[in-house]
């Protein structure tokens, strides 16, 4: 099973900005990829999802549309996630996932067992 370790959290202002980096133990060219923050003492959530083609579709929760871009560089096994525009509410720790479904990466990430460490990002009013 492929391994991944997120970075690139930290502390900013709001307005300020964020790229996130996820970086995959194997090749990730034929899996479906996606970002998920978690907020103290709530479920993990969605985020953004980027389908297994380089310029691939990608979808975002609500609360993220138009300040969030998720990309990918396969060759690099590598997953980005540009946040602009951060706000307080933004402030979580970051974990990104990857699955074979691009259905079960917006659906079914709450069934997954292996997740990274996570990146911690603060935003600060």
């Amino acid at each position: 099973q492929v391994q991944l370790v997120e970075s690139g959290g930290g502390s900013v202002q709001t307005g300020g900005s964020l790229t996130l980096s996820c970086v995959a133990s194997g090749a990730i060219d034929t899996y479906a990829a996606g970002w998920f923050r978690q907020f103290p003492g709530k479920e993990r959530e969605f985020v953004a999802s980027i389908s297994r083609y380089i310029g691939g579709s990608t979808y975002y929760a609500d609360s993220v549309k138009g300040r969030f871009t998720v990309s990918r560089f396969n060759s690099k096994n590598t997953v980005y996630l540009q946040m602009n525009n951060l706000k307080p509410e933004d402030t979580a720790v970051y974990y990104c996932n990857t699955d074979p479904k691009l259905h079960n990466i917006i659906e079914e990430f709450r069934n997954h067992h292996s997740w990274g460490l996570g990146t911690q990002v603060t935003v600060s009013s």
